[in-house]
């Protein structure tokens, strides 16, 4: 099955070079781009593609705010987001000043525009699947930028009641940024069973990705930073 892709960043160079290295996949297919976020909305409507490698700093819309519009439904995805496609940041340092607000809006993972074709393709492979790209690293920031804001955001907890202990015990681990195969050493538990708790994780708390988990048990308080 080909992944259909839409680039949207201002600098042509970076569209021409990350679509040459995405078409020679022969699962990969680029099929449009954007010099912005607003243009990028209309072709994202027109083209419907699987993958958005969306650069951040971008004139007339960035790409914040068309993550936010993409995914909540007024990029015209489809009326809830539910039919939008997974959105790649394209980053130029490790990482920007927005991983906080990205991963808030939405986006599926970061990629830095110096990546090569191999991370390139895999990284557009990974988000395709449903995955999220998120290394070591952009967790620690997001940590970071939680012990710096200081508590909970959001004081609500009802939606964790209808986890169980063990499915709560699995949030908690990924927000820490424990890998799968991490968490199934700590519970002592095969990783697959890690993935069916962390599925219905998703499911009961309305949330796309891992990215999503991680923002909502440190804003829910269910986890801190220390912990």
């Amino acid at each position: 099955m080909t992944v259909r892709v839409v680039i949207i960043d201002d600098q042509g160079m970076v569209r021409t070079g990350f679509g040459v290295l995405l078409n020679a996949q022969p699962d990969i297919e680029v099929v449009g781009e954007a010099v912005n976020g607003e243009e990028g909305l209309r072709r994202v409507a027109e083209l419907r593609p699987d993958v958005v490698l969306m650069d951040v700093r971008m004139p007339v819309m960035d790409g914040l705010e068309a993550t936010r519009r993409l995914l909540d439904g007024r990029g015209g995805s489809g009326g809830d987001g539910g039919g939008a496609p997974k959105v790649l940041m394209l980053t130029t340092f490790d990482l920007d000043d927005y991983v906080y607000e990205a991963l808030r809006a939405g986006a599926s993972g970061f990629l830095l525009k110096d990546a090569s074709a191999a991370e390139l393709a895999d990284a557009v492979r990974i988000v395709a699947a449903g995955d999220a790209l998120l290394s070591p690293s952009i967790t620690r920031r997001l940590i970071a930028e939680f012990s710096r804001l200081g508590g909970p955001r959001a004081p609500s907890r009802k939606r964790l009641e209808e986890l169980t202990e063990r499915e709560t015990e699995v949030l908690a681990l990924v927000a820490r940024g424990l890998s799968n195969g991490e968490i199934a050493a700590e519970l002592v538990v095969a990783e697959q069973t890690v993935k069916t708790h962390f599925g219905r994780v998703l499911m009961k708390l309305g949330l796309r990705d891992r990215p999503q988990a991680i923002v909502y048990a440190y804003e829910v308080g269910l986890v801190r930073p220390g912990d």
